[in-house]
């Protein structure tokens, strides 16, 4: 079992950058990928952005050139910067840590994209 928690949601303007952070109670190496997720209302659940243990990273093509996302393997942290935020940004954002087939969830944070 894992704990993840996520932290770093709010409001921001079109253009806007916000930083969402993932601590998380195990050694992230313990995993295979890590990753944040989003879910808009009515929509599912979609891929962001994943790290895996080798560091490789991997993004969805609509958040390409605006998102990053990067590990403190001293914290056991995973971030996600978002620059250039647009009002399809809007979700709920969730945290992962995945072994094999089995995903561990947080309890989400909410970003709005809005003016």
């Amino acid at each position: 079992q894992v704990q993840l928690v996520e932290s770093g949601g709010g409001l921001v303007q079109p253009g806007g950058s916000l930083r969402l952070s993932c601590a998380s109670s195990r050694n992230i190496f313990d995993f295979n990928e890590m990753g944040w997720y989003r879910q808009a209302p009515g929509k599912q659940r979609d891929l962001v952005a994943t790290i895996n243990v080798g560091g490789v990273t991997n993004y969805a093509d609509s958040v390409k050139g605006r998102f990053t996302i990067s590990r403190d393997n001293a914290k056991n942290t995973v971030d996600l910067q978002m620059n250039t935020l647009k009002p399809e940004d809007t979700a709920i954002y969730y945290c992962s840590a995945r072994i094999l087939r089995n995903f561990n969830w947080g309890p989400g944070t909410q970003v709005t994209v809005s003016s």
